[in-house]
């Protein structure tokens, strides 16, 4: 095993996070989907479907490989089986919604990153339920953590429909019918909604101050690394395939910047808020902020 500690005591952690916060973290997830689809138009499908090759590098870089190499990470590492779990479900969860707003700081393809964040959240609805079913069910630490839990991948498809699908169609409708109102409603909209959920991270945070700085070190180690390596999984991805900077830098960030607030819904609305799972998942989501951050400024001011 990677850590000393009871994973009995790791498990007992116990994140405040209650239910009024939950719904919260809801909310603002869906209002910063929403904002993300008042940029989307049914023509950037269009151009997607014209241009299929760089969608598909996307879908296989984030749906098959991130899920199969963390898979295969785990089986080296062998963390504590709610670890192994909560990696499992960040690399089954779509990209995170600050994936388009650190493409146009990285000045990358932000309109490819739009449009694969809308197509990564249907495609999200089938392959979150489906990876996480998969792969945790093919390790015998975490499946044993899935038969207590009876998994429901309707009610799991449910939430994610209601929190990114619903959410996305209406924020393209409005964009379709109503253009200039979308433009209007999205400029208030975009840096309101990312400023109420950073300041729930910030605020999940305080909460829990104490609880991360004595555990926090369980999971350092393993989100770092597993962040990293999604990033070089989209990096070499789109690389062997032979796509622009513009876009290699996208499909990148893609990968990189995974829906950890997505994550932590699904940990505390099916797994009972195991401890393990959501100490890595919560630190998943304040970690790629600073690494997305870090890496889009960095290719944003590199003129090569």
């Amino acid at each position: 095993m990677l850590l000393k500690t009871n994973p009995t005591q790791i498990d007992d952690i116990q994140i405040n996070f209650d239910t009024e916060a939950l719904w919260m973290l809801n909310i603002a997830l869906a209002i910063i989907m929403f904002g993300v689809a008042l940029d989307i138009k049914i023509d950037d499908f269009k151009r997607l479907a014209k241009n299929p090759k760089i969608l598909l590098v996307g879908i296989f870089s984030q749906f098959l490989l991130l899920p199969l190499i963390t898979f295969l990470a785990i089986l080296i590492i062998k963390p504590y089986p709610s670890f192994a779990l909560g990696m499992m479900l960040v690399a089954a969860c779509p990209g995170g919604n600050v994936s388009n707003f650190f493409s146009k700081m990285a000045k990358a393809n932000a309109a490819l990153s739009v449009s694969l964040t809308a197509f990564a959240t249907l495609i999200c609805l089938i392959m979150t339920p489906l990876n996480l079913q998969l792969w945790g069910s093919l390790y015998p630490p975490t499946n044993a953590i899935l038969k207590t839990v009876a998994l429901n991948p309707y009610e799991l498809f449910k939430l994610v429909l209601l929190i990114l699908g619903i959410p996305l169609v209406l924020g393209m409708l409005v964009n379709h019918y109503h253009e200039e109102m979308a433009l209007k409603i999205n400029k208030v909209l975009r840096p309101f909604s990312i400023t109420v959920f950073t300041v729930l991270i910030v605020i999940a945070l305080y909460d829990n101050s104490e609880i991360f700085k004595k555990h926090i070190h369980l999971v350092l180690f393993l989100v770092i690394f597993h962040n990293i390596l999604a990033y070089f999984i989209g990096y070499f991805t789109a690389k062997a395939f032979k796509l622009d900077k513009k876009d290699v830098k996208t499909i990148t960030i893609e990968t990189g910047i995974q829906n950890s607030g997505l994550g932590l819904l699904l940990v505390f609305g099916f797994f009972n808020g195991l401890g393990g799972m959501a100490l890595l998942t919560a630190f998943w989501g304040v970690w790629d902020l600073f690494s997305g951050m870090a890496l889009a400024t960095i290719w944003g001011r590199n003129k090569k």
